[in-house]
């Protein structure tokens, strides 16, 4: 009987040790895409390389839009993530992507703990189809749909080992979600985005908009579905060198419980601290040399309004590298070829116009 006491003590002081964890992605966004989600589609046969480094902090933590100081010391991660990607058809784009945690880690309210882990995430298949494609005299626009399915590949129910006091009985204590390398669910992406390019002014103005319906875990949770819409402005400001501007708002709902589950599971967190609306501010600058890309990013919110108390976004860093390149030897149509925006401009063979740096196209 003592025994059976002491141990429901040493539960109960562990659980308010990590009760109110967030779910899925605290202190960052609930969406598994990395390192700019505005994707169109290549060209024909074209093949890129994506990778991204990511870097999360947060010592912010908001019940509503209040502060709350009584709840955690911080919570940090850092995540690599890979995409490779493959031009179908010159409208068909096929995608592999994952990642991988260095770590994900949370100190508790004065050091009293630390929880850690690291992992692979998910992989994510991500097909897309551009549906409208228009070059004009002053520029091109563009529509593209995608739809992607999140398989989960990494742990969601990592454990951490407790040792009884009195008896020396050994025992596992769930992790935190917000902890986890996968939410453990396989998940549903919608995805549009919108471009518009003005040739003359090198300047464009894009939005992207992600759905993430997300499905059931094999502990029966459900995390909640994740809804963003980002408005980005681009300007060229050198030859290589571009700057672009996004403002980007976020809605996440609460996670659900399977009822004849969580009878049997231990959930050391609280469901209605989950979910909420955020509304961010994201500045990057992208720097390009022939086929090679580099960028870097910084996620900064202007406005969050959380369910309960919550690790809120304080600070999220990307830099990332591209590469583009046709692996295989590509048809070239027999003909003229000239420039929309200077006719004068011609070649026998594909490329870019050395004024303006617009498409050639072929000569009917």
């Amino acid at each position: 009987m003592k025994f059976l006491i002491s141990v429901l003590i040493s539960l109960v002081g562990l659980f308010n040790n990590y009760s109110f964890s967030q779910s899925c992605c605290s202190g960052s966004s609930s969406c598994p895409i990395a390192g700019g989600a505005s994707q169109g589609v290549l060209a024909e046969k074209q093949v890129e390389v994506n990778t991204n480094y990511q870097y999360i902090f947060s010592d912010n933590f908001l019940n509503g839009d209040t502060a709350d100081a009584n709840f955690l010391d911080l919570y940090k991660s850092q995540y690599n993530y890979l995409r490779l990607a493959y031009g179908v058809t010159e409208k068909l784009t096929l995608s592999l992507e994952s990642g991988y945690y260095f770590n994900k880690t949370q100190v508790g309210l004065n050091k009293r703990d630390t929880i850690s882990s690291s992992g692979i995430g998910d992989l994510i298949l991500f097909p897309r189809y551009n549906v409208y494609h228009h070059q004009g005299s002053n520029g091109n626009f563009d529509a593209t749909i995608g739809l992607g399915l999140k398989i989960p590949i990494g742990d969601y129910n990592d454990s951490l080992k407790q040792v009884e006091p009195f008896s020396g009985t050994t025992y596992y204590l769930r992790k935190p979600p917000a902890i986890q390398p996968s939410s453990g669910s396989q998940d549903f992406i919608f995805y549009a985005m919108i471009f518009k390019g003005f040739t003359k002014a090198k300047f464009r103005i894009f939005s992207n908009f992600i759905f993430i319906k997300k499905g059931w875990n094999p502990l029966g949770e459900k995390a909640g579905n994740y809804s963003s819409a980002g408005l980005f402005f681009s300007k060229s400001v050198l030859k290589n060198l571009g700057v672009i501007m996004e403002v980007k708002g976020e809605h996440t709902n609460k996670l659900k419980l399977n009822n004849d589950l969580f009878l049997m599971g231990f959930y050391n967190y609280d469901v209605n601290a989950t979910g909420g609306n955020k509304l961010f501010i994201v500045p990057q600058i992208n720097y390009s040399y022939k086929s090679l890309s580099l960028f870097a990013n910084g996620e900064f919110p202007l406005y969050q309004n959380l369910n309960g108390t919550q690790i809120a976004s304080k600070y999220l860093f990307t830099v990332g590298l591209s590469y583009k390149f046709f692996p295989f030897k590509k048809k070239i149509a027999i003909g003229t070829y000239y420039c929309p925006m200077h006719p004068h401009e011609t070649s026998l063979t594909t490329g870019k116009c050395s004024i303006c740096g617009m498409d050639y196209i072929l000569m009917k």
